[in-house]
């Protein structure tokens, strides 16, 4: 006979979060489309830009409530944002003690060597052109 005084409810863990940081709306539709498509069972965050991205790992500015906004799993990153550029955020990623365990796939179209290189320099985990 099941003992309700110790009886535990299952408590399930939240999604994974996927954070991708685009500043084109096709690109970001697709890759949101690609998935849902896929199956992948993860909440999707967006920003268009590169302070935004770093607000939201930081909990910053619009970003402070830490139950809505957690710390993504993963991170696909453009290179050719507005304002602060992918290399940037990448570089900032990778030299802070909480965030640099975090994946980062640099997703973009240059396939410029130099652009390549650095990036796994600065600690990107995969480059996808």
């Amino acid at each position: 006979m099941l003992d309700e005084k110790n009886f535990q409810p299952l408590h399930l863990a939240p999604p994974s979060v996927l954070l991708v940081v685009e500043d084109s709306d096709e690109d970001y539709d697709m890759l949101s489309r690609a998935v849902k498509k896929s199956n992948i069972h993860c909440e999707l965050y967006h920003c268009d830009n590169g302070q935004k991205a770093l607000d939201l790992l930081k909990n910053q500015r619009q970003y402070q409530n830490t139950q809505k906004f957690r710390k993504p799993s993963l991170i696909l990153l453009d290179l050719n944002l507005p304002g602060t550029d992918g290399r940037k955020i990448l570089e900032k990623i990778k030299s802070d003690a909480v965030l640099k365990s975090i994946p980062v796939v640099i997703f973009t179209t240059s396939s410029n060597r130099k652009d390549i290189e650095d990036c796994y320099e600065k600690g990107a985990n995969a480059y996808c052109i």
